[in-house]
């Protein structure tokens, strides 16, 4: 564990009962609590999380999903269905900052905590609920995960080549981006709270977190007067050359390097001809402007590659970016995680699990004083139950066996 972390405390006191599950919404509560927060899942006894992915009867051969959107959380254990665990959690709603589900619409509502109800229990409490789809939209009934939000939300639509098919982005913005829209707006309510006392109903819908993130492509609509295309390794509306993925030595599956010169900047084509060993190009009225090099981009292209295929990847993002010229080279998560860099500056860190063998993350990126968060185990299914119990409900031991006992929790 780097010493460069810390454990932030800005939500020090602030507990959050955590009905969410799978991703969106538990991105949201990690985040809360890598900022300090008392985040207690509250899970069925059994399986869990569905996000645990833990199978009845078969030891835990997954636990990474699970591990990546629940540090830092406890967890305890409920049945929501026995009237006794429904009160117990009652009780412990009415001592809550904040609640936060994520279940299929109309979940919550048939279990006996919907809104209204929380609310008379707790009036100042933050209900947080994320869904696929809007209130008011035709689908807002439907199921939804990542793929299905973004889908939905535009990301497949401007994602592939130009004379391709839509495709998925390679990562879960409609889960994740979700999550940290719905952090911020419960940490702007927590800060209203102090001054009102005032409680709010927050409500977020996957496919409306993922138009706000194609914000830049409705401003390229704009522009264009026509619906934003796909562009390959390219930025369509932005015409400018050379700017793309070229490839590197030695020729493996990510072995590209992404150069983006500037129309702002003239510089950038001239600097970039005098790296590459290309200054008769200099002056070249065939490329001297952007919108030339534009008209012959395939040969532009083709004098780049010439130069990126006889350097590796990081060779070509080092001497690129020292001749200023932004260029980041193509890395894999197995790249990533094996850049000592990282974890000596605790952006990754390496989960001790007292089940599971010990897993190195991405922790929180915002660094406070020059520290990160210090990344906690996620928890044991329900291995906090008596813990929470206590701390938040006053009762005994005694007591909560004898919840136990009763399957309420």
């Amino acid at each position: 564990m780097s010493e460069n972390t810390a454990e932030f405390k800005f939500l020090s006191g602030v507990k959050i009962v955590d009905f969410t599950q799978f991703e969106a919404g538990p991105s949201c509560t990690e985040a809360l609590a890598w900022l300090g927060a008392d985040v207690v899942k509250v899970e069925n006894p059994g399986l869990g999380d569905p996000g645990r992915r833990l199978r009845k009867g078969q030891p835990d051969n997954d636990p990474y999903y699970f591990h990546v959107f629940n540090a830092n959380k406890r967890s305890i254990t409920v049945n929501l269905k026995s009237p006794k665990g429904l009160a117990l959690v009652k009780d412990m709603l009415r001592k809550a900052d904040v609640c936060i589900e994520n279940f299929a619409p109309g979940a919550i509502e048939r279990l006996g905590l919907s809104y209204d109800v929380v609310k008379e229990i707790n009036p100042g409490i933050i209900y947080a609920q994320v869904k696929g789809f809007g209130e008011g939209s035709p689908y807002e009934k439907n199921l939804a995960f990542d793929m299905i939000a973004q889908a939905a939300g535009g990301t497949f639509s401007v994602t592939g080549e130009p004379d391709g098919p839509p495709t998925r982005p390679g990562f879960s913005l409609g889960d994740t981006g979700t999550g940290m829209l719905m952090a911020i707006t419960i940490l702007g309510a927590l800060y209203k709270r102090r001054e009102t006392g005032e409680g709010h109903k927050l409500q977020v819908a996957m496919q409306d977190a993922i138009m706000h993130y194609m914000r830049i492509n409705f401003a390229t609509q704009g522009l264009t007067g026509k619906a934003a295309e796909r562009g390959g390794s390219k930025v369509p509306g932005v015409n400018n050359a050379p700017m793309g993925l070229y490839p590197c030595a030695p020729g493996g599956a990510n072995d590209y390097v992404f150069i983006m010169t500037s129309r702002a900047n003239p510089d950038h084509w001239d600097r970039l001809l005098k790296l590459i060993g290309r200054e008769d190009l200099i002056g070249d009225p065939r490329y001297a402007t952007p919108a030339d090099r534009v008209a012959l981009e395939a040969e532009v292209d083709a004098i780049i590659a010439a130069w990126t295929k006889t350097r590796t990847k990081h060779e070509a993002m080092t001497a690129v970016g020292e001749a200023g010229i932004p260029a980041g080279a193509v890395l894999d998560t197995m790249e990533l995680q094996n850049d000592a860099t990282f974890e000596q500056r605790g952006i990754m860190q390496t989960m001790v699990h007292p089940v599971h063998k010990p897993f190195k993350m991405p922790a929180w990126p915002v660094r406070v004083d020059g520290k990160p968060s210090r990344v906690k185990a996620s928890p044991v299914l329900g291995g906090n139950t008596a813990e929470v119990l206590g701390e938040w409900l006053g009762l005994s031991a005694s007591v909560v066996e004898g919840l136990k006992a009763e399957g309420a929790i």
